[in-house]
Order: C-alpha cells, then structure tokens, then sequence
C-alpha cells in the first residue's frame, strides 16, 4: 500500500480539510533544493518547506555537526543544568542580533516564541507594579496558533472559533508612506485611553498576510513612540530572521531596536525544531530578584535541546559564510530581473521584494483556499515546483543554496502559470 494512503488511516494534517483535500503527497526524501516523491517524482522546494531550510535539505555541514553531537550529548533538562550547545550558540547569536539583544530564553516553535515574548511584556509592567492588559499589533498580523499568538493575530480564518477567548488587543495599520501621521494619532489614543502593555508585530513583511510589506521609517517612527511611552517592543522575526529581508534580521533596518525578539524556522536550518525569544537587559532585569514569583514561569521539555542548538550554531556559520552571502545577493539581483519582466503582464496586478522575498499579486479574485488557488498548487507542482499561493499572492522564498537553473524554472512554471488564471 502506497503511503499516501496508508497516511489516511490516523493522521490529521495542519491547514487541511481533508474532507475537501483527503490526499497528501508522500515526500520520501529531500536534498538541497529538490524534493522526491513516493514515485519518483521531483520538485523545487521554492518556498524552503515554509521558510525553515535556507541552507537547503539534508545540508552536509549541519547534518555532520548533529551527528556528532549525538555521540555526545542528546538532551538533558534546562532547568537548573547547561550546556556548551546553548551557551556557544548565545554567544555567537547576540553577535547578529540587534546589539541590545542580550538574554536568550529557548522553546520550540514559532508560536510558543511569541507566547513567551507577550508573557515577558506583560509580566515585565506586573513586577514592576504597574498593570497592563492591552496590545497592540498590526492589522492582517499572523504570530501563530497558541492563545496569545492568536489573540495578537488578525486573520480571523485561522481564529474565528476562539475569538471570545482572546488577549486584549487593539489594532494599527501598517505604515505605508503615507498614513504615519493617522498611525501616531491612533497610538496616543490608545496610550490615552488603555494600558498598553506591548506592541507585537511582524517588522517589514507580514508572512501570512500574503506577503505585505511595509516601510522601515514609518515602522521605526512607531517604535520610537512606543520606547516614550515604555510600551514594551516584540519583533516577531520568526518568518523574516536569519537573512530573507537582505539583512541577518528585518529589525537592522530600523535604528530603533525591539525590546524582545521572537526567532525559528530557519534558525535551524530546518533540521531540528526550536525557537528563541531575546530580550534586552531592561527586559531580563525587570524579573532579576529575590522574590521567586517576579521569575519567568514558562518552560518546555525539550528547551535548549543540545542537537538543536548544534544545528543552530552550524546554520549561523553558514549565514555569515562568504558562499551564502554571494548566493543570497544573486537571488535578490535574480529576482528584481524577473519582477522587471513579468510586472507589466496583464494578470499581474502587483509584484513586491524585499530581500529574498518576491510576491506578485493576480489580478483576479481568489478565496484563500479556494479552487483556483488548489487549480494553481496543482499546476506547480505537476510541473516540478513546490509553491503555496496566499489567495491571490504567488510568492518565492527559495532556499539560499538554489542554483540558477533551478530558479529560472520557478519563475517560467509562475509565468506559465499565469494561462490558466
């Protein structure tokens, strides 16, 4: 029996409905940029498995790396114990981070780095006496699948079930170039009005809101705002970290650095699940004391798991690489040649970039998970290509290590692609 349909009998996939989509694609090995199929079949993995191996699959330098610290150390409690995994990694990370990025606290996922950094900002006024219960957060924002996360997040068809349960959150539009001054407005009457405890936000490109950009001088002006009104800063970074906006982390475009950071996905490479939540030093003293209950009580099993911080480690030594450097300018040069070729096509309504990022929006009407958007997954992938349209929004986040051939063939299958719409 295939394992497409052995995988019906007991397994429930994320983002599915499987009573509309009751078939997976059984993926039975991956390598570099290419994904193989149970028959054979070869795609190019261009969204990098949702963002997570930059370095491409199965990468030889991270895989030895783990296999050697296997030998070693697998896992041991993070609570009360350490070990040299975690600590080279803090030392080498706080060198990419924003510089006033100093305490690292570990889980395991994107959404629980949020749950962490809302719980930092929200404690951090609680010890210091003074209590907030209101955040603020982007319109369209996607953090995750826990509660906070969800509660800061502003697509309601991932949300809508547990709405009645949420955070206290209001919310701001992006700024566009245009709309700062309204933005600054809606901040002072909030201030005014609510205890703000905690802005969280996506700096520069909201992922699951199909890609949406914004401007780096409107988003530090917010930030500035904030840090005057000692509204605690969490830089969801979680999608854009670890090179993908053409910097090492989106929030290096502002001068004005977040207070807490939320890290995963390509933190690893892809190859171990974890996540980080930073913070600066003012965060981190805020629960330095003598009194037990002022500590950060959250913590997971598999915090600062040894073989994950190893391949963390190997995957900033790639980041920093002078190879993965080069690769990533040419995927940004690739891109901006393609976006000039195909922006002015009549079914293209509108085409972005920033970093490694492209997206071009349809000029046509399309449900998020709807028949043409599953018309469009179909076609990519019966002609090799691995993409996930959002709605009306096509978007490339290749890992870095793709070759030129093989990004010429994501753009032409996008192009043709463009006949069936």
């Amino acid at each position: 029996m295939s394992l497409s349909k052995r995988d019906k009998k007991h397994l429930w996939h994320p983002l599915t409905q499987h009573k509309l989509h009751p078939d997976a694609i059984a993926i039975t090995k991956a390598k570099g940029c290419v994904l193989t199929d149970e028959n054979g079949n070869n795609y190019i993995d261009a969204i990098a498995s949702w963002y997570t191996c930059m370095y491409g699959h199965c990468n030889p330098y991270i895989t030895n790396k783990v296999v050697d610290q296997m030998q070693q150390l697998d896992q041991v409690v993070f609570s009360g114990f350490t070990h040299e995994p975690a600590i080279k990694l803090s030392e080498e990370l706080v060198k990419v981070l924003p510089n006033n990025q100093n305490k690292i606290f570990f889980s395991d996922n994107g959404s629980t780095a949020v749950e962490i950094g809302i719980k930092m900002a929200l404690q951090y006024h609680f010890n210091k006496g003074e209590k907030r219960n209101t955040l603020i957060a982007f319109e369209d924002g996607f953090h995750g699948d826990t509660f906070g996360a969800m509660s800061v997040s502003g697509l309601s068809v991932y949300n809508g079930p547990f709405e009645d349960f949420f955070l206290e959150v209001k919310r701001i539009p992006v700024p566009n170039g245009k709309n700062l001054d309204v933005i600054l407005k809606m901040l002072q009457d909030l201030i005014s009005n609510h205890k703000v405890a905690g802005f969280v936000y996506e700096p520069l490109v909201q992922g699951a809101a199909a890609m949406k950009m914004h401007n780096p001088e409107g988003l530090n002006q917010i930030l500035n705002f904030c840090k005057n009104h000692n509204v605690i800063t969490v830089a969801d970074e979680v999608m854009t970290g670890f090179g993908k906006t053409g910097k090492h982390f989106a929030s290096l475009y502002m001068e004005t650095p977040p207070d807490i950071m939320c890290l995963s996905k390509a933190l690893t490479g892809g190859l171990l699940p974890m996540a980080l939540t930073t913070c600066s030093q003012k965060i981190y003293d805020a629960f330095y004391s003598n009194d037990i209950a002022k500590g950060l009580f959250h913590g997971h099993t598999y915090s600062a798991n040894p073989l994950s911080c190893t391949a963390a480690l190997a995957s900033i030594e790639l980041l920093q690489s002078e190879d993965i450097e080069n690769n990533i300018k040419t995927i940004i040069a690739s891109h901006q040649t393609f976006g000039n070729r195909i922006k002015n096509h009549p079914k293209v309504k509108d085409m972005r970039q920033m970093g490694i990022i492209l997206a071009l929006d349809l000029d046509v009407k399309m449900q998020r998970y709807g028949n043409l958007r599953d018309k469009l997954f179909k076609f990519f992938m019966d002609n090799g290509v691995f993409l996930r349209p959002l709605g009306n929004t096509i978007y490339i986040q290749a890992p870095y290590v793709i070759t030129k051939k093989q990004l010429e063939k994501v753009y032409q299958v996008i192009e043709d692609s463009l006949s069936i719409v």
